[in-house]
């Protein structure tokens, strides 16, 4: 069985629903909406970014602590 359930968004403890929404309306919501998308993404990257900038760190603190390899012979 399909539910007929109307969209809905709570502002200010308000609920609306979308059906009733003018065209600006939507559009603003449809704005909102993505801008949530890209800065729940931006946030993902910042993520990877600093695990990645870290895991480079902890890399080049090893090589600076290890034992110097003896060059080639000349």
């Amino acid at each position: 069985m399909a539910q007929n359930e109307k969209a809905t968004i709570t502002l200010n403890d308000v609920e609306y629903s979308v059906d009733d929404m003018n065209e600006e309306q939507r559009l603003l919501l449809a704005h909102v909406t993505d801008l949530d998308r890209k800065l729940s993404s931006a946030r993902f990257n910042v993520d990877q970014m600093e695990i990645g900038r870290q895991a480079f760190v902890d890399r080049l603190a090893v090589s600076l602590t290890a034992e110097p390899e003896k060059e080639a012979a000349e």
